[in-house]
Formats: C-alpha cells, sequence, structure tokens
C-alpha cells in the first residue's frame, strides 16, 4: 500500500475558490482503480492550511492517478491560486494496525 500525506498552505482568501476544484477532484479520484481512501481537510485551527491523505493500493496506482484529466484539471486551477508553501510525501506501506473502529 501507498500512503500520501500533505498540506498546503494558502495565502488568506483563497481556500474557498480551492474548494470547488477540490471537491471534483476528490469525487473523481475515488473512482479510480486502485485508490483506497481520497480525501483534503482544512484545518481546524488554521483555515489557510489545506491537507490531503490517499491511500492507493499500490504504486502503479498511484501512477495512473498523476495521468488521469482530473489531476491535469486539477493542476490548472491550483496553478492559479495564491499557494505560500506545500509539501506532499508518498510512503510505501509495509505494515498495519488497526488502531481504532473497523
Amino acid at each position: 500500500m501507498i500512503i500520501v500525506e500533505g498540506w498546503a498552505r494558502l495565502a488568506p482568501g483563497e481556500a474557498a475558490r480551492f474548494h470547488a476544484a477540490a471537491r471534483k477532484m476528490a469525487e473523481e479520484t475515488r473512482k479510480e482503480t486502485g485508490c483506497l481512501e481520497y480525501a483534503f481537510s482544512q484545518d481546524l485551527a488554521d483555515p489557510d492550511l489545506v491537507r490531503v491523505i490517499e491511500r492507493w493500493e499500490d504504486e502503479a496506482a498511484l501512477t495512473a492517478h498523476f495521468a488521469t484529466p482530473h489531476m491535469k484539471e486539477f493542476n490548472a486551477a491550483m496553478a492559479n491560486a495564491k499557494v505560500v508553501g506545500a509539501s506532499v510525501k508518498a510512503y510505501k506501506c509495509e505494515f498495519l494496525r488497526t488502531l481504532a473502529g473497523g
């Protein structure tokens, strides 16, 4: 399994514009083969900080995701956004332990 975790700090006032592009991106990505989870969230303490969490079956599924039309559309939308900083990293997960829930 591949886990992707990251954040983007948007300039003040940019979060509202980001939401529409992010919502469409998440909806389309969740339909992809190999996508186990895909979500954006706005930090509760800092509305200009957006986080992303993804889980993919394998590297091939993540690589295919980067070539999708909705990824290109999202990147085009983000090119116009004022992003102050960002960091997104992928991790290969070889161990899984359930801490709560199912």
